[in-house]
């Protein structure tokens, strides 16, 4: 009975989850002009090739999809290496007060954002950052350090520190130490971090409206909002469809690297 009371709930928040998503597709097939303002619960309409098209082209979503493809990609893996190596120099080397930098690092997680918007502004109009793409990804990079850390140094001291010890008997610097016995062992934790980073840079909204303008420059989530500011009584089809392009590539990575995401979090949870 237990078994199967599990199993009803399991089915019942699947079947939660898939009725927007249900929902999001039908509606998005709808052609725009016979769209009644009310949501379509059955396919009246095959259009979703054109909505597509129109948020991709006519609404200038595809030059911000790039841009947050670019952001996810490159301060996602810039992240984790400066995480990693953080993680390794807090629990392997032998730095004084190793707690200390730990809680430093970390700490980048507990304030809010909000709180950091308005200095942040008024140095990026300073520095010539504002509406910049490198602008953008030194600020995500620095915003996704702090949690893939916290990943990383939780599975980092599940090692046993007999190997490291044995690579330093062995004449290995902490270089090599790092990138040919650390690294290949956490495969998975990384990943894990990468994962999470790649889908909290490509989600972001607060940064993207507040630092940048350019079509070419926001992110997708930005230009997301605009869309629908602009077709928000022309053309709700128009604004499903661009949602349906935004959330594919998390799903996306979701589904190819569930394996790795699921042993990376179990790594790192030990």
């Amino acid at each position: 009975m237990g078994r199967t009371a599990r199993q009803l709930f399991v089915a019942g928040c699947v079947l939660l989850w898939l009725i927007p998503l249900y929902l999001l597709v039908v509606n998005a097939m709808t052609p725009a002009a016979e769209y009644t303002g009310k949501p379509d619960w059955t396919f009246q309409g095959f259009d979703l090739a054109e909505n597509l098209s129109t948020a991709w082209n006519v609404a200038g979503i595809g030059d911000s999809f790039q841009a947050s493809l670019l952001y996810a990609v490159v301060c996602g893996l810039a992240a984790v290496l400066i995480a990693a190596m953080a993680a390794f120099a807090v629990v392997v080397l032998p730095i004084p007060r190793p707690a200390f930098w730990f809680w430093l690092i970390y700490s980048g997680t507990l304030f809010p954002l909000q709180m950091f918007l308005a200095p942040l502004f008024g140095l990026y109009a300073d520095a010539n950052l504002y509406d910049t793409r490198l602008g953008l990804m030194l600020i995500y990079s620095a915003w996704a350090v702090p949690f893939a850390f916290f990943l990383i140094r939780n599975q980092m001291t599940t090692m046993p520190p007999e190997l490291t010890e044995a690579a330093l008997i062995d004449g290995a610097s902490f270089r090599r130490i790092f990138w040919r016995i650390h690294v290949p062992l956490m495969k998975a934790g990384l990943g894990a971090a990468f994962i999470f980073q790649f889908t909290a840079v490509w989600n972001d909204l607060l940064l993207g409206i507040t630092l940048s303008r350019s079509p070419d420059v926001q992110p997708v989530m930005a230009a997301l909002t605009t869309l629908n500011n602009a077709y928000s009584s022309t053309g709700p089809p128009v604004i499903l469809a661009g949602a349906l392009i935004v959330s594919a590539p998390t799903l996306l990575l979701f589904l190819v690297f569930r394996g790795l995401f699921l042993r990376g979090v179990t790594a790192s949870a030990r």
